[in-house]
């Protein structure tokens, strides 16, 4: 299964951490700089369509700046990934000409994947640099990024990146064997897991949040991310990256790393892009009979079926449809702000009029802007 799954990839997304490519105790590894560039360029020049996604801007400007720890205040995260990126893209650069491979920079933020118009532009630049034959190596803009337009974590936007260009697979690099029964860095007897199926099944609570000083992602960020991906019908494969030609054993279908096979019913572009590239203004609580209407027969959500409304939201916006017992279950396109869904909240469609003055729509979200999670 696993041969099979790979051998069908031809354009790829790969991620690889800061914890692979520096460390407090050593700073930047160059080693494996050398060691990646090398396998990117080989597995580029066998036809593979290659997009990186590196971290690293802060570990490349701490080195820079001297600093031992790494910093705590925003600013100073900034100041340092500002010094850093160019630096970590100099270096890349320098290890890519070796191979005479030319290279691209794109520092995202969520903000731009998170308005149509700029995700299509996005997309539209990173498939003109494959068609170049370039390489774009990817990171989030840490020196102007701030929470509310914060992707999160390299893992989560290897993930966005995946669907953004249609990728064949995701595979993120990471210093440990893949995804283990248990955290290995405190339990000798951990395993790796092989093959995961269905990444439905409460994954985020096998490992925890495993993560060194370096990186932000733990190992349930990575988790997140193959779900991402899994809901656009991408496998993902997540792989120790400090092992020699790694990224060539995991397309010769080697029994390396953790296999997360995606889901057989995918999301289209847009129904991805509503679940996990828009960040959510807000909940809409809503009751057992509005909940089995969406998730078993994919109706629309009604006014009828609202039980609460919480957070401050406008017409458009991203909201999280939660169950009675206080789960998420959807996402979707609201049609109504929070003060307007506060008053119709109950009501049936025919008194939506009677009760604002106006209607924009029958639903409160239409089932073509609703995704089921």
């Amino acid at each position: 299964m696993r041969k099979k799954t790979l051998d069908k990839a031809r354009r790829i997304v790969v991620k690889v951490g800061s914890s692979i490519l520096a460390s407090v105790e050593k700073g930047l590894h160059y080693d494996a700089f050398s060691q990646l560039t090398k396998e990117i360029s080989e597995l580029k020049r066998q036809g593979y369509e290659i997009v990186l996604v590196s971290s690293g801007a802060i570990a490349a400007g701490m080195e820079k700046l001297g600093y031992k720890t790494r910093p705590k205040s925003i600013t100073q995260k900034q100041a340092t990934a500002a010094v850093g990126q160019s630096r970590l893209m100099h270096i890349y650069e320098n290890y890519f000409s070796r191979y005479q491979q030319m290279v691209a920079q794109l520092l995202l933020t969520h903000d731009d994947l998170s308005h149509r118009r700029r995700f299509l532009n996005a997309r539209n630049t990173l498939l003109a640099l494959l068609e170049l034959g370039i390489i774009p190596i990817i990171n989030e803009n840490d020196t102007v990024v701030v929470d509310e337009i914060k992707v999160g974590d390299n893992d989560n936007l290897s993930a966005l990146i995946t669907n953004l260009i249609e990728a064949d697979l995701l595979i993120i690099l990471t210093d440990i064997e893949g995804i283990c029964d248990k955290d290995p860095r405190s339990h000798s007897n951990a395993k790796c897991i092989s093959l995961i199926e269905d990444i439905d099944v409460d994954m985020e609570g096998v490992m925890g949040e495993t993560k060194s000083q370096m990186s932000v992602g733990g190992m349930a960020s990575k988790i997140q991310a193959a779900r991402k991906a899994s809901r656009f019908g991408i496998p993902t494969v997540v792989a120790c990256g400090t092992k020699k030609e790694i990224l060539r054993q995991v397309l010769k279908g080697k029994e390396i790393g953790t296999l997360i096979l995606p889901k057989i019913r995918t999301l289209s572009s847009r129904k991805h892009w509503i679940a996990f590239n828009l960040k959510t203004k807000g909940d809409v609580i809503v009751d057992e009979g509005a909940k089995k209407a969406i998730v078993q027969k994919g109706k629309s959500l009604l006014p009828s079926g609202v039980l609460e409304v919480r957070g401050s939201f406008d017409r458009g916006d991203s909201v999280s449809c939660i169950g009675p017992r206080g789960k998420e279950f959807a996402r979707g396109l609201v049609n109504y702000s929070f003060q307007e869904l506060d008053k119709i909240k109950g009501h049936r469609t025919n008194e939506i009029e009677k009760v604002l003055g106006y209607k924009y729509s029958d639903e409160i979200i239409h089932r073509d802007d609703l995704v089921v999670l």
